[in-house]
């Protein structure tokens, strides 16, 4: 119902008004081109009278028939029985009307008389004229909604395709990007302080942390190649495989290291592209943690915020205030892969900036359009 109205509405637009216009009056007029050769011509009624009849007859065929057009409108809208009811019915009113009006018209402009007795000769052919403008009304109205439905159609398919073709690109590019950022995470840099770190527990005869050091390297490699070609998992399943690496790192800096997490609950079940926050996690490591004697403090959040996932990654900082320079420019190649797997998955309903942390260093702050998984 909405619908056929919603059409409706397009049909009497201005365009729709000048299309109404140009074929009522044209019709009209046509009807007194046929009056001419049918009636004048025919019965050798040349006189102006007759001539001017048939022309005021359009004219008041013009104003009678003008009001039907709203009338049409106002019962668009309700069902098929009603419509034709009224349709049927205004018809026959409306034609009575036209046919009293240029009877008396004719008698008034000619010296004719005595006419009324074939006032049903003269209602049968205004029921005629009279349905055949409902008819072509209705013709022209249903012609131009198959036409709005046809190209809504297509918009629609069109629409459906930019959507299948834009789904398409997504998944590639979060795979193309999973895979650049998996050598990121498997670079020489990140393997040469994982295996050192695990060289110096065994060099220091602790079999038990270098072994755990092993095992927790082996998980996140794990998780990483079997999520590298799914684009979306919960946050909580994320969180878990930040849990792997950061064990890793723990295992380097001991106690140099610390990590808080505040994950709200309903945050928890919404969807993230998956191996997210490592990159994040591993710059605030190289940036601040690294570079700080002390070690510092990383922390995880994220929250509900509105219709959006707001998720940030901050750190205490570095000693040296020109690294926390260099790190707030956002350059890298972990950032510039969370940047454009972000683009590629929600358009412009995601966000990634760098500001500064309450902690003393840097917060990645990412706000993503919420999605939740599957309970």
């Amino acid at each position: 119902m909405q619908n056929r109205l919603l059409s409706l509405n397009v049909f009497e637009s201005e365009n729709g008004d000048r299309l109404f216009w140009f074929l009522h009056v044209s019709g009209w007029m046509a009807i007194s081109l046929v009056s001419y050769f049918s009636l004048n011509l025919w019965y050798n009624q040349p006189e102006m009278s007759y001539i001017a009849h048939n022309l005021l007859q359009s004219v008041l065929g013009i104003v009678i028939s003008w009001p039907l057009r709203h009338i049409f409108q106002a019962v668009w809208g309700n069902n098929n029985v009603s419509r034709i009811v009224v349709i049927i019915a205004a018809t026959l009113i409306f034609s009575f009307l036209w046919t009293a009006s240029r009877l008396s018209l004719f008698l008034l402009m000619t010296n004719e008389s005595g006419l009324w007795s074939d006032f049903g000769g003269w209602l049968f052919s205004s029921i005629f004229i009279f349905g055949c403008w409902t008819a072509f009304y209705h013709g022209v109205k249903y012609y131009r909604l198959l036409q709005q439905e046809s190209k809504n159609l297509q918009q629609l398919a069109s629409a459906q395709k930019e959507e299948i073709l834009r789904r398409t690109q997504a998944e590639s590019a979060a795979k193309e990007a999973q895979l650049k950022l998996l050598r990121y995470q498997l670079n020489p840099h990140f393997l040469f302080n994982t295996l050192n770190a695990i060289s110096s527990l065994v060099n220091s005869k602790e079999p038990r942390r270098a072994n755990d050091m092993i095992v927790q390297l082996s998980h996140f490699l794990r998780y990483s190649l079997d999520n590298g070609g799914v684009t979306e998992v919960p946050l909580s399943k994320e969180i878990e495989a930040v849990n792997l690496y950061l064990k890793i790192e723990q295992a380097r800096f001991e106690d140099r290291l610390k990590v808080i997490f505040d994950i709200s609950e309903e945050a928890k079940t919404s969807l993230v592209p998956s191996l997210l926050l490592q990159p994040l996690i591993e710059n605030a490591i190289k940036y601040a943690i690294a570079r700080s004697e002390a070690g510092g403090v990383i922390r995880v959040a994220a929250s509900i915020d509105g219709g959006n996932l707001a998720i940030s990654v901050a750190d205490s900082g570095a000693d040296d205030e020109a690294v926390t320079v260099v790190a707030s420019q956002g350059a890298g190649v972990g950032l510039t892969n969370i940047r454009q797997r972000l683009k590629t998955l929600y358009g412009d309903e995601s966000l990634l900036d760098i500001d500064s942390a309450d902690l003393g260093g840097l917060q990645a702050n990412l706000m993503l359009p919420l999605r939740l998984a599957a309970s």
